[in-house]
Order: structure tokens, then sequence, then C-alpha cells
């Protein structure tokens, strides 16, 4: 993997995960349903670094300092780690001759990590279970997810024109 490899896949990421920032932007001012506050993102991720990886409840655990910026970081850093664990799988090829099926696919899989690694962390449970509304929590990251890949699809198309 060269170097450049190395900025195509950070890019990739940066840009899917974008293209999901702006599909929660749109439901939050269109249809009136909230994001994933990146702040209890941070508040998770600040307590991760001191030892505490569950939470009964993220929203009942003290505010730390700076916990909006660096979930806010978390989220576009996680973005990227998923792209190079796509490039990993289907391999730098795909980067040349993208398809639209593979990244949809691992945008799928890749729910798998918020249902059974962070809602159970913050305090939601798997899957969502805690959560007021557990369906309409479980389709809303299944559809960012399945976008997320679509993202990647797109970023990876928009490489070929640069």
């Amino acid at each position: 993997m060269s170097v450049n490899d190395i900025y195509v896949i950070t890019f990739v990421g940066i840009a899917a995960t974008l293209f999901i920032d702006l599909y929660a932007f749109l439901l939050a001012k269109v249809f009136k349903i909230p994001s994933l506050n990146f702040c209890l993102v941070g508040r998770w991720g600040l307590g991760l670094l001191a030892g505490k990886f569950m939470h009964q409840n993220i929203t009942s655990s003290p505010a730390k300092h700076f916990e909006c910026v660096f979930g806010w970081c978390l989220h576009y850093f996680i973005g990227v780690l998923f792209s190079f664990l796509f490039i990993l799988l289907v391999g730098l090829a795909w980067l040349e001759q993208p398809t639209l099926i593979a990244a949809c696919i691992f945008g799928l899989a890749s729910v798998s990590m918020p249902f059974f690694v962070m809602q159970p962390a913050l305090g939601m449970g798997i899957m969502a279970t805690k959560t007021a509304n557990p369906l309409q929590a479980r389709l809303k990251s299944a559809v960012t997810h399945l976008l997320f890949g679509v993202g990647i699809y797109l970023s990876a198309q928009f490489i070929q024109f640069i």
C-alpha cells in the first residue's frame, strides 16, 4: 500500500462520513428526526480513555471537557477506519473499479458495530432495545450504514474524475 493509497482511502472515509452526516442533517431538518448526539459519543470516548466502556445511560454520565469536539473527531476517525477495513476486505483494485454492491454490503454489515457495541456501551441496549423507539433507532442505524456504503462508492467514483 502506497502513501497515495492511504490518502485516497482516508479521503473515501471522510467523504463517506460526510455523506451520512448530510443525510442526518436532512432527517433532522425535514422530518424532525434528531441525529445521534456526537457530544455523547465524545463523552463515551473520553470515558473509554479513562477505562470506562459501559454506561448505564450516557446522558447521566458527567459531561467532559471537549466531548463535542472529541465526539465529532472520533466519528470521522471511525469512518476512516471503516474505509480501511473495507479496502482490506475487497482489495485495493476495488478503488480502480468500484462497485456499488460491495460497498452497500459492507455498509449494511457495519451496522453490527452500533447494534452490538456502541448502543450497548452508551446504555441504549443491544440493537437500541432500551430506547424510546427501538424500531426507529434500528432503521435509522441500518439506513445510515447502508448510506455509508453508498458514500464509499460515490467517493471512489469521484476519485476517478480527479
